[in-house]
Formats: C-alpha cells, structure tokens, sequence
C-alpha cells in the first residue's frame, strides 16, 4: 500500500514549525530523521514511570526497565530477522558499531598477512577504525574502485580478493548517492573466498526491508537516530557463532559474569556474561533502546516496502525537476530503482554551502560538503556536493518549492 505522507507528517511536531519565517522543509534525512510523537512520548514515558538500571536490581522499577530493553533487542532483531536478541548488540551508533568489530574481531584476527577490503565510496566511520588498525597490526587495506555514475566497480572488487583477504567492509547504500550495492552478490564472492562482510546499514536499514539471513551477511552495523529513533543509540548485528569468539570490546560491569580475586596470584580471573550483554560494559542507553523500539514499531506499521516505494516516487519527481534547472549538475546514477532517496547536486559557480545557506533562508534544510566521505568526493575531482534526501514524511509540493528556490538562485 503507499503510504499517506500528509497522515504522517501529523506525527511529527517539529514539522509544523517555520525557519526564516518559511514553513520548514526538512530534506538533511541522510544525516538525521525528525522523531514521531509516538517516539518523544515513549522517552517522555520510561522516564516518568519505568526509570531505574537494567539487570541491576530485584525491586520493581529495575525489573521493568530490564524487561523493555531486553523487549527493545527482540523487537530490533525481528526487524532485521536476525536469529535472536543474542546477535542484536546495543551501541551508540554505526561509528561504534564498526569500531567494536575492528577492536573486538580485527585487533585479534587480523595480521601482517591478511588483507581487508573497503570501496571508495565508504563513509570515514567505515575507513578510518580500519587505517587506524592496519597502522597498528601492521594488514593490507584495498580499495574498489567506483564507476562513473557512482556505482561499485564489481570487476575492480572481485580481482582485489587473494588468498590473503579476510574481511570485506561496505556499506549496502552510499550516503552520498543513494546507490545500493548488491549485498547478496557482495556477500556470495566475499564467502567464497573465505572471507566475512561487514556491512554498513545506516543508509539502508532505514529505507528499505533488509534481512539479514537473506543478505547473509557477518555483521550489520546501524544507527537508530536516521530511522526515526533518539540518537546515541544503534545496532551491531553479528552471526551468533562469530560473536561468540570475540573478545569483548569495553570492560566493566553488566558485561561479566564473575570476577575473582586469586591471593596466590593477586590476579582477577574474569568470565564473560552471555550475549548480547557481553558487549554492552556500563549502564546502557536505556531510553535509547526503548525510543529505537518505538521507532521500529513505527515503521513497520508504515511497512518498509511502502517506505522505500515513495522514496523511490520522490526521487524519480526530484530528477524529472532538476532537470528544469540549468545550472545544476546532479551527480551519481539515473536509474532510480537502483539508489534510494539521496540526490548529490552542485550549482555552477557556487559553493555547496553557499547554495545549503540560500536554501536554508527559505526554511529548506539540506546537507553540504564532504558528507563524512571524502575519498568518494576525490575520485570525482568534487570540493563538495550539496545532498537533498527524502524520508517518509517528504512531499511532491516540498519538492516543487525546493525547485522554485533554486531557479531563483540561478537568476540571481
């Protein structure tokens, strides 16, 4: 069914408000999603009524509060099918999820032999835990080249495999693009060459149904706060067998199951809990989890093929009305069906900033620079690129006064 943005923009306070005296006009989706009411009340309500520590306690509040977060994991891992809350790891966002995988599994499995293979179109979250890794165990980093049009050059990825490669790092969709990748092609060539993959979702989860045994993929890494939850809180999804092996990433409490004290020693012998707590050490972000499963139920009563169809409706009216404009150059593939809804564009003679800041005087609010992927900007000779991204509650009439606000800044 397609959904209703004009019923769902109800939803959404911050929507109603006006910048520079315009009614806002929220295309900076890819950076961050505006939050449901049902979401704000859901915080509003584990602090009112159910806030104390989880797993900490026998009294009333604390067993409450546990059983939302632990309510909070199943309800994630249903999302993106995963086999159980066991492979569902709370963390702050895509960034730490990422560095748990390099700190936990690559600090220990990775070495002067082996090699890891990364795209140029990755986001520095999904690079710079990897540089940082290689400069400390001393691995190889590769990266696939991308194609004109933004796509991955899958004949530069295969030929980058050797017997040496044991990690694949990628993100399902570019955050600069929208372009999305094969990931079931990606993990199939990644498997037979005995390697794992490590997908970045924060662009995909968000946007269209994903389905981790589907996918096979190894680990999944997402942020909740771009798919309509709180921020400081996100997902690392792990095949269960896999994160059975690793090492912890922080150390504390909530993440042990014993620790005692050997006077012969005068060492601490230390077991770990079981998953998924063995990786979150510390009090966790409580709230954080409930506004996630708040966001989730949100979505999945929108329907995540419903979400990604009007994206898709959005996009192909967004390009259709680009092309009006004359000075505007827009970057990456024309085939809608195959990127979400991120349009990368530039207009001749300005800065993306200066366009972001010109549209920002109308109430639009769009994302300039880099976008946190340099590499990508350099192999396309680019300064920087101005980003519209769309989202649920986005509409054609944004759209079209998006597009009356550029062809202003043309002539003028």
């Amino acid at each position: 069914m397609m959904l209703d943005p004009y019923k769902i923009r109800e939803d959404f306070p911050i929507l109603k408000r006006k910048v520079n005296n315009h009614p806002l006009i929220y295309f900076d989706n890819g950076a961050t999603t505006q939050k449901p009411k049902q979401v704000l009340e859901a915080i509003k309500n584990f602090y009112g009524k159910y806030n104390a520590n989880v797993h900490r306690a026998v009294h009333t509040l604390s067993q409450e509060a546990s059983e939302l977060y632990e309510n909070a994991h199943e309800k994630v891992a249903d999302f993106i099918n995963a086999g159980g809350m066991e492979e569902v790891i709370f963390v702050r966002g895509t960034t730490e999820a990422i560095n748990l995988v390099a700190y936990s599994w690559g600090l220990h499995n990775l070495g002067e032999e082996d090699e890891v293979i990364i795209s140029l179109m990755e986001h520095h979250s999904n690079i710079v835990p990897w540089e940082n890794l290689s400069r400390m165990n001393g691995f190889r980093i590769k990266y696939a080249g991308v194609n004109e049009d933004g796509t991955l050059d899958y004949e530069s990825f295969e030929n980058l495999f050797s017997s040496r490669t044991r990690l694949v790092c990628i993100s399902h969709v570019s955050n600069v693009t929208g372009v999305i990748n094969e990931m079931k092609r990606i993990a199939k060539i990644a498997h037979d060459n005995d390697a794992l993959l490590l997908v970045d979702g924060a662009q995909s989860v968000p946007h269209m149904p994903v389905d981790v045994k589907a996918l096979d993929v190894d680990f999944l890494a997402f942020s909740g706060h771009k798919l309509l939850g709180p921020t400081g809180i996100g997902c690392l999804y792990g095949k269960q067998e896999i994160l059975e092996e690793m090492e912890p990433f922080h150390g504390g409490g909530e993440m042990i199951r014993e620790v005692s004290y050997n006077p012969a020693t005068g060492r601490c012998s230390i077991s770990w809990n079981d998953l998924p707590w063995k990786f979150e050490a510390g009090t966790p972000n409580v709230c954080g989890g409930v506004g996630l499963m708040e966001a989730v139920k949100y979505l999945e009563g929108v329907g995540m093929e419903s979400v990604k169809e009007h994206e898709v409706r959005l996009t192909e009216y967004a390009m259709e009305r680009l092309r009006e404009c004359k000075k505007v150059k827009v970057y990456g593939p024309r085939d809608v069906s195959s990127k979400c809804g991120i349009i990368p564009f530039n207009v001749d003679g300005l800065s993306s900033h200066d366009v972001a800041l010109f549209l920002d005087s109308y109430g639009i609010m769009i994302r300039s620079g880099f976008h946190c992927a340099q590499p990508l900007h350099q192999r396309f000779e680019l300064k920087s690129t101005a980003r519209v991204s769309f989202y649920i509650y986005n509409t054609r009439e944004e759209i079209d006064k998006f597009i009356e606000v550029l062809k202003e800044l043309e002539r003028f």
